[in-house]
């Protein structure tokens, strides 16, 4: 099959996923906290989301869209400034809404399933830092002189996901354990909310010192 990369190829993208699995960013901060928050359907689908947004970067490197995006100052800007301005809107959502580990919050308040996973590709494609990322990751598995050089990067930007899942997913089922032990004192879960909103904006300020060369 032409859009497989050699077995020696495949298992260094392999490793290289896993580490990057297991760094801490605004994607898995997301999920995370919303799987503390509302638990771990809410959690799971928040992870949907961003790796609905995972899809799209590797086709937009496919396709060439992102360099374009890189290569414009003026629309990396934009895309820095928007980026920034919605984790920081999530970081005021953490503080406004008071203890997210309420019984009430979890009971069936809270975002709806959809809400929840549209969160994700929100914080996805809206960070530079993963465009960046990806630009640079993906084309390292792949020889710009490959024919097949196209197919072969989407073959490895799909698998990005079956292979991070076995790290991703045990932190949603593990932070909806531990929701139940956070919900018994308001005060941890009030620093908890600061917590997550000061990752965000952590991240926001991060985003906005991003340099597209």
């Amino acid at each position: 099959m032409t859009f497989v990369p050699d077995l020696p190829v495949f298992i260094q993208f392999a490793i290289a996923t896993f580490v990057i699995a297991i760094t801490p960013g605004p994607d898995m901060t997301l999920f995370v906290g919303r799987a503390l928050s509302e638990g771990k359907a809410a959690g799971f689908a928040c992870m949907a989301g961003t790796l609905t947004g995972i899809l799209i970067h590797t086709a937009l490197v496919a396709l060439g869209l992102s360099a374009l995006v890189v290569a414009s100052p003026q629309a990396f800007l934009v895309l820095k400034i928007v980026g920034a301005g919605y984790l920081i809107w999530l970081a005021w959502q953490a503080i406004r809404h008071g203890s997210a580990f309420s019984p009430e919050a979890r009971g069936g308040g809270g975002h709806t399933m959809f809400q929840n996973w549209a969160t994700g590709p929100g914080i996805n494609l809206l960070n530079p830092k993963i465009i960046l990322f990806f630009m640079t990751f993906l084309p390292q598995f792949v020889s710009t002189s490959d024919p097949h050089a196209a197919e072969k990067l989407f073959f490895l930007g799909f698998s990005f996901i079956p292979l991070s899942l076995p790290v991703i997913v045990p932190m949603v089922i593990a932070a909806d354990g531990f929701a139940g032990l956070l919900r018994k004192s308001p005060r941890v879960t009030r620093v908890v909310d600061y917590l997550f909103a000061g990752v965000f904006s952590a991240f926001a300020v991060r985003i906005l010192m991003t340099q597209a060369r």
